[in-house]
C-alpha cells in the first residue's frame, strides 16, 4: 500500500518539473492582457497591458466580470515542424485562438459559463495555421472576479511531449477526483444501506451523509457546466452550502465513533446546514461572492473534529481509531496548502487533498468495516452463548417434562386402578354383597339353579367392569349389547316388558371410564326398576343430539318413594355422581304413573 503515495506526490510536483525537462517544448509565461464585454468577437486595438503568466485578473481589475484577452507570441523556424499547444489553465471558460483561428473553444462563454477550470487544454495545431517567425497565441477568457479568474502559462511545441503532460495535468486535476468521487459515492451508498439496516448505528448513517454531501461537492472539480442551477454565483452558493454540510456530517461521524453525543453542538451544526443551504437556495447573488465565509466555516468543523479525534485515538490506543489517525494526518497536512491556494494566499492552479483522499477513503473504509466485522464477531458471540443457554434450558425444559409424564402417567395409573377399584367396589362388590345375604336368607335346600343364577348374575357384573376397562376406546353400541341381554332377561324373570330405542350411536366412541360410568348408571336404574317398582314396563331410550348423548328411562311403577325409602338412597347418590363424571345432570320425576330419569351429557368428555 506505501508505494503509490510517492507516486500521486511525484505527479503532483510534475508540472514544477516539466520546463527543465522538456526539450522541445517552448514556455509562454509572459504577455499582455486587456479587458473586454461579454460580447467581444475579437480582442480591443488598445488598452493591453503587460502580464505574467499565471495571471489572475480580481487582483489588477478587482471589479471586472467579463472577458480578458491575452495575448502571447513565440517563434516557429519551420511551420511544418509538427507543434501542439497546451493551455494549463482558464477560469472560468474560454476559447484559445492561433493566428486569428480558433483551436479550442469551451460550450458557453457567457452565462450559463461552462466549466474548464479543472482541465488543461491540448490541440495539435496544423500546419496550415503556422508562420514562419512570429505566430501569435490569443487566450478569451470568461470570468467573475469573485472567483479568481484568469489565465495559466501556455505551451507549444513537441506533440509528444506535450501530450504527455496533459495526460498528468488531466488526471491531477480531473481523473483523480472522478475517481474519489465514484468511491466517495459507492462507500455513500453501501454505508447508507448498512445504516437503514441498522438503524441503531448510527456511525455508518452520518459517515454516508458525509460521502453524499461531500460528493456533492466534489462534483465542482469535474464538472464543465452550471446545468441546471441558471448562475455562477448558484453554482458557487450551492458549492459552498454542501462543503459545510459534508463538514458538519465529518463532526457528527467521529463523534459517534468515539460514542460521544453532545446534543448542543449537533444542534448548533445543524442549524449551520441549514443556514448555509437557505442562504443558497434564497440568497444565491450574494452568497456565492462570499462563498469564502462558508469555505472557512466548513473547514473549521473539519480541522476542530479532526483535532479532537486525534486527541481521543491516541488516549483511546484503540487499533482502529490509530489507523483512522493516522490516515488522516498526511491529508489534514496538505489541506493547509489547499486552503491558502483557495484563499489566493499562494499561486497555482492544482488542488493536492484530492491526491491523499484516496487514502482518507481508505482509512475509513478500513475503520468502519473493522468495527462492522467487531460488531458481527459479538453478535455471533451473542448467538453462540444463547445457543448454549438454549439447549441448557431445552434439555432442562425436556427433562422437567420427561419427570412430569412420569408422574401423569404414574397419577394416570393410580387413578385408573383407583377408578377400578371403586367400579368393583360399587358394582361387583355390591352384587357380591347382595348374593351373600341373598344365600344367606336362602333355605338350606335351595335347588342348584338359585345358586347358579345367583353366580352367573356375579359374573355378568364383573363381565361389565372387564369389558369397559379392556379396551382405551370401543363402539358404545358393542358395549351395551350385552348388558341389554342381561338387563332384559333380568327384568323378564319379574315379568317386566323392557323395551330398547337407540339412535344415531353409530361411531360413538367413549373412553373406559365414562363407558363404565354410563353403563353402571343404566345398570343402576334398570336394577331399581327390577328391585322396587313393581312395574309392568320400562322403557329406555339412548340417542346422539348433535354433540350430546340423551338417557331416557320410563317405567309404569309405584314410584320412586317407597323405593328410595327401601334403598336408602344410596343407589341414586352413586348414580347422581355418575351422571356429574359424565357432564350432566341427572333429573328425576316420580309419581304414581310411575317414574322418569333423564340425562344429557357431551360426548367429549
Amino acid at each position: 500500500m506505501r508505494w503509490w503515495l510517492p507516486a500521486l506526490l511525484a505527479c503532483a510536483f510534475a508540472g514544477v518539473a516539466y520546463a527543465a525537462v522538456e526539450p522541445g517544448v517552448t514556455v509562454l509565461d509572459r504577455g499582455e492582457a486587456v479587458r473586454s464585454d461579454w460580447s467581444a468577437a475579437a480582442p480591443p486595438a488598445a488598452g493591453w497591458v503587460p502580464v505574467q503568466l499565471l495571471d489572475l485578473w480580481h487582483k489588477r481589475w478587482p471589479e471586472h466580470d467579463g472577458v480578458v484577452w491575452y495575448r502571447l507570441h513565440w517563434q516557429q523556424q519551420d511551420p511544418q515542424t509538427p507543434t501542439a499547444l497546451l493551455a494549463d489553465y482558464m477560469s472560468l471558460s474560454g476559447a484559445i485562438y492561433v493566428n486569428g483561428e480558433a483551436v479550442a473553444r469551451d460550450p458557453s462563454l457567457v452565462e450559463p459559463l461552462s466549466r474548464t477550470w479543472n482541465s488543461p487544454h491540448y490541440a495539435l495545431l496544423p500546419a496550415s495555421l503556422l508562420r514562419a517567425g512570429e505566430n501569435t497565441v490569443w487566450l478569451r477568457v470568461s470570468g467573475l472576479t469573485a472567483y479568481q479568474p484568469g489565465a495559466g502559462p501556455v505551451r507549444v511545441g513537441d506533440p509528444q511531449a506535450l501530450q504527455q503532460r496533459y495526460r498528468s495535468e488531466r488526471f491531477q486535476r480531473y481523473d483523480i477526483k472522478l475517481i474519489n468521487l465514484a468511491m466517495a459515492v459507492v462507500l455513500g451508498g453501501v454505508f447508507l444501506l448498512m445504516w437503514l439496516l441498522r438503524r441503531k448505528d448510527s456511525v455508518y448513517g452520518w459517515f454516508a451523509l458525509t460521502e453524499l454531501a461531500g460528493s456533492l461537492y466534489g462534483y465542482n472539480h469535474i464538472a464543465t457546466g452550471i446545468r441546471p442551477l441558471p448562475s455562477t454565483d448558484a453554482w458557487q452558493a450551492f458549492n459552498a452550502a454542501f462543503y459545510v454540510c459534508a463538514g458538519a456530517s465529518y463532526a457528527l461521524f467521529l463523534l459517534r465513533y468515539c460514542e460521544r453525543s453532545y446534543p448542543r453542538l449537533e444542534r448548533v451544526l445543524a442549524a449551520l446546514c441549514v443556514l448555509a443551504l437557505l442562504s443558497a437556495a434564497l440568497l444565491p447573488a450574494w452568497t456565492g461572492p462570499h462563498r469564502n465565509l462558508w469555505f472557512a466555516v466548513g473547514g473549521l468543523c473539519y480541522y476542530v473534529a479532526i483535532g479532537w479525534f486525534l486527541v481521543q485515538a491516541w488516549r483511546s490506543r484503540r487499533p482502529d481509531a490509530l489507523v483512522l489517525a493516522a490516515c488522516l494526518l498526511l491529508p489534514v497536512l496538505v489541506s493547509f496548502r489547499d486552503f491558502a491556494l483557495f484563499f489566493g494566499w499562494i499561486g497555482g492552479t492544482t488542488y493536492w487533498l484530492s491526491l491523499t483522499s484516496l487514502l482518507t477513503l481508505i482509512g475509513i473504509g478500513f475503520v468502519l468495516s473493522y468495527r462492522f466485522v467487531a460488531a458481527m464477531r459479538r453478535v455471533e458471540g451473542f448467538n453462540l452463548e444463547l445457543k448454549r443457554e438454549v439447549d441448557a434450558a431445552t434439555t432442562e425444559l425436556a427433562q422437567t417434562l420427561a419427570r412430569q409424564h412420569a408422574l401423569e402417567l404414574a397419577h394416570s395409573r393410580a387413578g385408573e386402578r383407583l377408578q377400578l377399584v371403586r367400579d368393583l367396589h360399587d358394582g361387583f362388590g355390591g352384587t357380591l354383597v347382595g348374593a351373600i345375604a341373598q344365600l344367606e336368607a336362602t333355605p338350606a335346600d335351595a335347588s342348584k339353579a338359585q345358586l347358579i343364577a345367583t353366580l352367573k348374575e356375579l359374573r355378568d357384573d364383573l363381565r361389565l367392569v372387564i369389558d369397559s376397562t379392556a379396551r382405551e376406546h370401543a363402539d358404545l353400541s358393542a358395549q351395551l349389547a350385552p348388558l341389554r341381554h342381561r338387563l332384559g332377561r333380568l327384568l323378564e324373570t319379574a315379568d317386566i316388558d323392557s323395551r330398547w330405542q337407540l339412535q344415531n350411536l353409530d361411531g360413538i366412541e367413549l373412553d373406559s371410564a365414562r363407558s363404565l360410568d354410563l353403563l353402571r348408571l343404566l345398570q343402576e336404574a334398570l336394577t331399581n326398576v327390577y328391585k322396587h317398582s313393581r312395574a309392568r314396563r320400562v322403557d329406555v331410550a339412548l340417542r346422539r343430539a348433535g354433540g350430546h348423548l340423551q338417557l331416557s328411562i320410563d317405567d309404569d311403577g309405584h314410584g320412586i318413594g317407597a323405593a328410595a325409602k327401601a334403598d336408602g338412597g344410596a343407589g341414586l347418590a352413586s348414580m347422581r355422581s355418575r351422571a356429574q363424571r359424565l357432564g350432566g345432570e341427572l333429573r328425576i320425576e316420580s309419581g304414581e304413573s310411575g317414574t322418569a330419569l333423564r340425562l344429557e351429557f357431551p360426548l367429549a368428555g
